[in-house]
């Protein structure tokens, strides 16, 4: 098959009339990006894009139904077409897991981070994969897509493309795009071409030029191009007449490019579901009777490391004070990909998101921040848990105890946030099998992201508790063999402890369940929660109260932005001592008998 300007013309074509034919049945979406971007898709896919080796990235989510229009063609096994935007039908915005879809997007920004991360494993396998990836003038306007940009100028990833989708309109008018893309482009490191977006001649000789570094596509285009609202802001979504859709999908229609693509889709085989390796379970590190879960964590992480290739670690500038930064690492540098170490730089967002790229990529992805700046990862987070990546976060300094740096880092909200989050596993470890338990969980996870949350402050040893309860996510850590439980204090991380040594002070009809995953806990029948959770149970956690009445009657935590001053002296300041928490309790409860 000859592709000449004339065939990719007729195969723009068809890519345009089969997006507006399913838009137009929709009844919503997005016209604009259809009509104006149609030729730069056909071109990845008709003329650069080996489906065995590389990828295509639509940052630019909202054009979904020009990227199912274009594997609709190509043969990719997508379903119908008349399905976009209905329900169990083609989602309104590209999510992972349809045939050909290499990432969940439409956040904007956040395909292009996952573009790096792609770009990057590529890079790390050792592999010559291409990824492609097409962005708009929003995306470049996402601080996550800068972060990425730089990131990825930093290691020049010379396999990586992106193509800016360069209209100059966006919802509510003129893009606010940087002045001088292009000079911003050209100081973090990429090589800038810049082409028509509507000349294949020109969109060829940009794309297929070597570079030493990631290069950057500015594709001039008029955004819903041939349509009475081109070039205008009414053009990004679905403001055109059912006359004037029907018209251009008609003038658009092409049985020549549909034929063309034909011969192409025969090539085509489809994708098949990516299994993550298994990582072995380590020896326990014999640890101090006096430490933190970060560095419990740390130990075990450093055993994991040395049998696990496929393990990517890495952390926004804090790799030692997280414990991710252990022995058995060699950094991932622009010059040596084979490393399993990652030095993100202060950009947790970025980094959230570019390791969702390595995750599409088949590699076990594990990055790490203090808890509080989770905040700054969520996007990528639930984008993670919604596209079943099981990526791992290590987020440290999980509470007011961290001390003096004072209420901008002390989490208090935070650890209820990421529990709420779907298919999320969340983990806060009182002890080191709990520690060794929720990184062996997340290790053996295929559809689910976790996050293992651990203290900066030393904790107190607990009992050991058998490994099968832990699996339940929360189980009796100690009971004094009482005939009958008045209470039950549920604690977690730090915690912990401090309700055991709550519990001794109180008598032999306290309890204390651990519960270092509540999703774990919550699945488990209500047979056995009832055997967890006897008497009168109270929830205690320096944290967010709201979420724990889920199983408790009274909770003791935290809802205030926390206090500058020594660890230790906040803890107390906000209640957290067993002499003042035994005495509260014994004054709510001044009908049972201690």
């Amino acid at each position: 098959m000859i592709i000449d300007s004339k065939n990719l013309h007729e195969m723009s074509n068809a890519v345009r009339a089969t997006a507006l034919r399913a838009l137009r049945h929709a009844k919503s979406g997005h016209i604009g990006i259809v009509l104006g971007a149609a030729d730069i898709i056909t071109m990845i896919y008709a003329v650069f894009l080996n489906p065995s080796r590389d990828r295509f990235v639509l940052s630019a989510g909202h054009g979904s139904a020009l990227l199912y229009a274009v594997l609709k063609l190509a043969g990719y096994r997508i379903g119908d077409m008349d399905s976009l935007r209905s329900i169990y039908g083609l989602p309104g915005h590209p999510e992972y897991g349809i045939d050909g879809v290499s990432a969940t997007t439409g956040p904007l920004g956040q395909g292009v981070a996952n573009a790096v991360g792609m770009a990057l494993a590529e890079k790390h396998n050792g592999t010559n994969g291409k990824i492609y990836c097409l962005c708009s003038d929003g995306d470049l306007m996402e601080g996550v897509a800068q972060e990425a940009i730089a990131f990825a100028g930093r290691y020049n990833l010379n396999n990586l493309v992106l193509l800016w989708d360069n209209n100059g309109v966006s919802i509510d008018g003129t893009a606010q795009t940087d002045l001088n893309v292009a000079m911003r482009m050209r100081a973090a490191g990429w090589s800038v071409r810049i082409a028509n977006g509507n000349d294949f001649d020109e969109l060829y000789d940009a794309i297929n030029e070597n570079s030493d570094g990631p290069i950057f596509v500015q594709c001039d285009t008029v955004i819903g191009s041939g349509t009475s609202v081109a070039g205008t802001s009414r053009a990004h979504g679905f403001d055109l007449s059912d006359s004037e859709i029907a018209n251009l999908t008609e003038s658009y229609d092409s049985i020549h490019g549909r034929e063309l693509w034909g011969i192409l889709a025969r090539s085509h085989s489809c994708a098949q579901p990516r299994r993550y390796a298994a990582v072995a379970n380590p020896l326990l590190p014999d640890m101090p009777h006096f430490s933190s879960t970060r560095e419990m964590s740390g130990a075990y992480l450093s055993r994991i490391i040395t049998r696990s290739p496929n393990i990517i670690c890495g952390s926004a500038d804090l790799g030692h004070s997280t414990n991710v930064l252990v022995g058995g690492m060699r950094d991932i540098t622009s010059n040596d990909f084979s490393g399993n170490y990652i030095n993100y730089g202060v950009r947790e967002h970025a980094m959230a998101a570019i390791m969702n790229g390595l995750a599409y990529s088949g590699l076990r992805a594990v990055g790490s921040t203090f808890l509080v700046f989770s905040d700054y990862m969520r996007a990528a987070m639930r984008l993670a848990a919604l596209s079943g990546l099981p990526v791992i976060y290590v987020l440290t300094h999980d509470s007011i105890a961290l001390g003096a740096d004072g209420p901008t880092h002390q989490p208090i909200e935070q650890l209820a946030g990421l529990r709420l989050v779907p298919n999320m596993n969340v983990f806060r470890p009182c002890n080191m099998l709990e520690v060794a338990w929720s990184w062996r969980t997340a290790l053996g996870e295929q559809t689910k992201p976790s996050c293992i949350v651990l203290s900066r402050q030393k904790i107190m040893r607990t009992p050991a508790p058998v490994w099968g309860y832990i699996d339940a996510g929360g189980y009796i850590i100690y009971n004094p063999k009482s005939l009958k439980t008045r209470i039950t204090l549920i604690a977690t991380g730090s915690e912990v402890s401090l309700a055991i040594a709550v519990a001794r002070r109180l008598g032999s009809f306290v309890q204390v369940a651990s519960i270092p995953s509540v999703s774990h806990f919550r699945a488990m029948d209500s047979e056995y929660k009832s055997n967890v959770l006897r008497g009168r149970v109270i929830a205690i956690e320096a944290g967010a109260t709201a979420s724990w009445f889920e199983f408790a009657d009274d909770v003791i935590g935290i809802d205030d932005f926390g206090l500058s001053g020594p660890g230790d002296t906040v803890y107390r300041e906000y209640g957290f001592d067993a002499d003042a928490i035994a005495a509260a309790i014994r004054g709510k409860m001044k009908n049972v008998r201690f």
